[in-house]
């Protein structure tokens, strides 16, 4: 599942991410594309216990990967 976050202005990238992650089922991926490092995104990702990974693009937006933690 791919989310693409580009042009909007935060909170609601965020916002839009992890009410996007509820839906998913644990071990299921989810693609965000943002126009920036999504910095107060990660805290959050690791507290739920999520993992993810980050790539740059070249177009210096960010592809971050997020694998919903098993609950």
């Amino acid at each position: 599942m791919i989310l693409d976050n580009r042009g909007m202005q935060p909170p609601q990238p965020m916002m839009r991410t992890l009410a996007a992650i509820e839906e998913l089922e644990s071990g299921q991926q989810l693609t965000i594309i943002n126009d920036r490092r999504p910095m107060f995104l990660f805290p959050e990702l690791e507290e739920q216990g999520h993992a993810y990974e980050v790539e740059e693009q070249a177009d210096g937006s960010y592809a971050i990967t997020i694998t919903k933690h098993g609950v």
